[in-house]
């Protein structure tokens, strides 16, 4: 029993001891100036009115950004959806419904296809504003969906593939 207590005494002594010399050895002083520093931001006039019109575009002004997009690159960005969804006529689902005609549509109401309970309820139309902010965080905007796309951040996609979203379609919703 002796034995025990004199080599755990020792191995804490040990433990100290090397501590304390390698603090002796390595003297380590904390430096005067951070290593790393963070320039200073300035704002201006001009930086706060794009912040304010980005904020307006994240909570849903997205007909502003019409005007500088088109089709043609919402369909380069669908190819992110393309994975899971159709978009031609006729097209079949996949993994996620077939999103011909989408929008004007009510959510959850393609027959053939098994929507999550959350997406059912839901039941909406989905309309431009709608799916917009489904797109920014679909399991945000409907809490239980079963669709685990992360979303589109840059407001400028999202107004590009809901443009594409509504040329594919027998009736296009206004662009008001």
């Amino acid at each position: 029993m002796n034995k025990i207590i004199v080599s755990i005494v020792l191995a804490v002594i040990l433990v100290l001891g090397i501590n304390k010399i390698t603090n002796v050895i390595f003297d380590v002083k904390k430096p005067e100036k951070s290593a790393y520093q963070v320039a200073s931001v300035t704002t201006n006039a001009n930086t706060t009115t794009a912040e304010t019109s980005s904020v307006n575009l994240e909570s849903g002004n997205i007909m502003a950004l019409f005007a500088s997009t088109n089709a043609a690159d919402g369909a380069k960005v669908f190819k992110k959806c393309a994975a899971c969804h159709s978009i031609a006529q006729g097209g079949g689902n996949k993994i996620g419904p077939a999103l011909w005609g989408v929008l004007g549509r009510q959510a959850g109401s393609i027959s053939d296809y098994k929507y999550s309970k959350a997406m059912t309820i839901h039941g909406k139309v989905w309309s431009i504003k709608e799916m917009n902010d489904f797109l920014i965080k679909p399991k945000d905007w409907i809490k239980g969906t079963k669709m685990s796309f992360a979303g589109l951040k840059n407001a400028q996609d999202r107004a590009a593939v809901i443009l594409y979203m509504n040329e594919k379609t027998d009736s296009p919703l206004p662009l008001q």
